[in-house]
């Protein structure tokens, strides 16, 4: 089965396969040719399906714990160590919730620079016109772009604009 656990959810609850009406009728007229009506007997077969059973959860338990373990190694092997060193320019994820804060809006801040690596991954920084202050390094990201302009004003107005008419100059509103 593709499952994690190795059979279906139906098999661990009613200890068989899930089958089609069509095919329980048939089964079902198999069955009854098949009854065994010496008492017995069908005590040892219900104890032998109970044992069956226990068999199959501690078989699905297993297998769970080997699909917890593998997708543990792969979350681990896609996790970057990252190294950082005093003097490098890292940027500052800002973790704050905000409730509308814009979409295309970055959470990274910065440039910094690392002033004193701590031990266990914490690492101080400083800006100019700041205040050093600590924070833990699964935070920040290394910054390789080149000095950032303190104030950028973009002009979103590319095209002259146009009245209601199509004429170039001022458009008129309300």
């Amino acid at each position: 089965y593709k499952t994690l656990i190795g059979c279906t959810p139906y098999k661990l609850v009613y200890e068989k396969a899930c089958h089609l009406p069509i095919e329980l009728e048939y089964k079902a007229y198999w069955a009854l040719k098949q009854a065994n009506f010496d008492l017995t007997v069908a005590g040892d077969h219900q104890k032998i399906q109970l044992n069956e059973l226990d068999e199959i959860c501690d078989h699905a338990y297993e297998n769970s714990l080997i699909y917890k373990e593998k997708t543990k190694k792969i979350h681990y092997s896609k996790i970057k160590n990252s190294v950082f060193n005093v003097g490098d320019r890292v940027l500052l994820f800002n973790s704050r919730l905000k409730i509308f804060s814009g979409k295309l809006k970055t959470r990274w801040s910065g440039p910094f620079t690392i002033i004193k690596v701590f031990p266990y991954g914490t690492v101080e920084l400083s800006q100019a016109n700041m205040p050093n202050f600590k924070v833990n390094g699964h935070r920040i990201k290394h910054y390789f772009g080149g000095d950032v302009p303190q104030l950028v004003v973009s002009n979103l107005q590319t095209s002259p604009q146009t009245n209601e008419y199509g004429e170039m100059g001022q458009a008129s509103g309300p």
